[in-house]
């Protein structure tokens, strides 16, 4: 904590230095005991209490910690549910309340999606844990529908974990079908934490639990997250002993009863725990024998603070993971992207055969104070739906994971709103106060670019909130390290010691590529960029959250100083409300 009390002792009194230290005391508690539903609340409760007790809020609101009603069918769909100033119109967003981990994502034999996820259906703060619902056609348009897995008793939690569709009925519960789902999932109790099943004979919709359960005990109450593939004739999980730095690997003929076959440990950045692991075939560009990747969660511990991914990419035998190398490599630079999952069986719905992968786009420091909750009843959203696939990168250590907003945002892609070719050493301004959505995509393309050695000038983009001057903004360097930077200090409305203002990755060009591309979808209060270049488009990812007091009505393009005859364009498109 004294590099934290440093930095806040140049810039507040000694008062606000202590209120400081006792957050930040508050806070590492919170993370210590963050999987533990029994003190969610109670943590919360802290929280608000110093702010309330000092006079300052931090943005906390003085309704955190309160219970928000809510039902749990089919209603909670529609544009008037959807329609707060800082609702994401295109990323995913639980009805009401509370929301973490997508959990049991999987896609059908129709084409539809179902998307589960960590859910407290009577609070806008974490604990309570469910498994909420949804489905979409396409990942983008999401029905809501009725909690699809609840604990049964006081201090439960239905935790983290998976969902597969049983095809060959290898479990026996669906003697009559081949469209039976069965989730995978952590049951958390003040004591312990198990593995559990239960099975739908409706394609997802309702479950029964198990009679059988657990179907592991290794009597430890930091054991969970468990995520189950299909590997040519048997089952495979991987899951996390989250304190000890371990991901062990178990294998199953049946859902039923597990093996222990390996275990994969300490590897990366480890913090505080390891959690929400995922095991997944991907494409490598240039490559025929089978690759396969590892995530990793870790919270807290992340090189900004809080909660982050790493990954892993290597081979899989069936029993045993064996990364390529021993380096560890962050999924998203920005600070909000956490506990993600691949859906199941998404690989066989991809042109190209790459899984899809969601995250949890917030943060453990500050995803509870965060204002959606007091303001508009709701807390998080996902990231959007991206393919996955790795490229082999000569001038950085190995491998690069690549990914791509799913179908390019063809479902939601809307009308474009302006586009130039002429942007080299100038400028181009969009306003886009009249767009309903407030959800705007961006592409500025750099051709010509010399190597790293000899390239120079800026690119850079600023969001405008037009009514209260707040900004967003970022912008590249050409040359030398060829640094990326985003700051969100000057977007106001969430004051809290741990929603870090800036950030910054490295992007160095393919020594095969001559163009730089930057990315970016705002969508009212997420903004997710993408770094690339020729082929490699999504090479690095940042997402992250900023609550504007106003909505953001404008964007500004501009490059300066690049080397002549280096050429940049930019488009800006809208993108159309899936609430609407």
């Amino acid at each position: 904590m004294l590099s934290l009390f440093s930095q806040f002792s140049i810039r507040q009194t000694s008062h606000k230095i202590l209120v400081l230290l006792v957050l930040s005391l508050l806070g590492f508690f919170l993370f210590v005991a963050m999987r533990e539903s029994t003190l969610w609340a109670a943590a919360s409760t802290a929280f608000v209490s110093v702010a309330a007790a000092t006079g300052h809020n931090y943005g906390f609101g003085t309704n955190s910690a309160v219970s928000v009603a809510t039902t749990t069918n089919g209603s909670q769909n529609g544009a008037s549910l959807y329609s707060g100033p800082l609702r994401p119109q295109i990323h995913y967003s639980p009805p009401v309340n509370f929301m973490n981990d997508p959990n049991g994502a999987f896609v059908d034999a129709n084409g539809t999606w179902h998307l589960y996820y960590q859910y407290n259906p009577t609070e806008i703060v974490a604990g309570n844990q469910h498994w909420g619902h949804a489905t979409s056609p396409d990942l983008y348009h999401w029905t809501n529908h009725e909690i699809a897995i609840s604990p049964e008793n006081k201090y439960e939690g239905i935790f983290s974990g998976s969902a597969v569709v049983d095809v060959n009925n290898t479990s026996g519960f669906f003697p009559n079908q081949t469209n039976g789902v069965v989730a995978i999932y952590t049951l958390n109790t003040n004591v312990s934490e198990t593995q559990q099943l239960a099975y739908s004979h409706d394609g997802g919709y309702t479950f029964t639990k198990y009679s059988g359960n657990p179907v592991i005990d290794i009597g430890s109450s930091q054991f969970r997250d468990p995520k189950v593939i299909w590997y040519e004739d048997h089952w495979v999980m991987s899951i996390a002993y989250a304190r000890d730095f371990v991901i062990g690997i178990y294998t199953s003929p049946d859902l039923k009863s597990w093996t222990h076959a390996s275990n994969i440990s300490h590897v990366g950045f480890l913090g505080l725990q390891y959690e929400c692991p995922n095991l997944v075939k991907i494409p490598m560009d240039g490559e025929t024998e089978d690759t396969y990747l590892l995530i990793i969660s870790i919270n807290p511990g992340a090189p900004q603070g809080g909660s982050f991914t790493q990954y892993f990419p290597g081979t899989f035998n069936g029993t045993h993971f064996t990364p390529f190398d021993g380096a560890a490599r962050i999924l998203d630079f920005g600070k909000d992207n956490y506990a993600g999952q691949f859906f199941y069986d998404s690989d066989a719905h991809t042109p190209g055969g790459e899984p899809v992968f969601v995250g949890w786009a917030s943060n453990w420091q500050y995803t509870q104070q965060v204002p959606t909750g007091p303001l508009e009843g709701w807390r998080s959203a996902m990231t959007l739906p991206r393919t996955a696939r790795l490229i082999s990168n000569a001038t950085r250590i190995g491998y690069d994971l690549v990914t791509r907003p799913y179908a390019e945002l063809a479902p939601v892609k809307g009308a474009q709103l302006a586009h130039s070719d002429s942007v080299s050493n100038s400028s181009m301004q969009v306003n886009y106060a009249n767009l309903t959505s407030g959800a705007v995509y961006f592409q500025v393309t750099v051709t010509n670019v010399p190597n790293n050695t000899f390239a120079m000038g800026t690119l850079n983009f600023t969001f405008t909130a037009s009514a209260s001057g707040e900004t967003l903004s970022g912008g590249y360097f050409f040359g030398g390290d060829t640094p990326f930077w985003v700051n969100r200090g000057k977007v106001r409305g969430l004051d809290n010691p741990f929603f870090t203002d800036k950030f910054s990755t490295v992007y160095l060009l393919p020594e095969t590529s001559n163009t730089f591309v930057l990315e970016g979808v705002l969508d009212r209060s997420i903004l997710e960029l993408e770094l690339g270049g020729t082929g490699a488009r999504g090479s690095e990812l940042g997402t992250l959250l900023a609550y504007p007091e106003a909505r953001f009505d404008a964007l500004n393009i501009a490059s300066a100083g690049v080397n002549e005859g280096v050429s940049v364009s930019a488009a800006v498109w809208a993108l159309n409300s899936v609430w609407s």
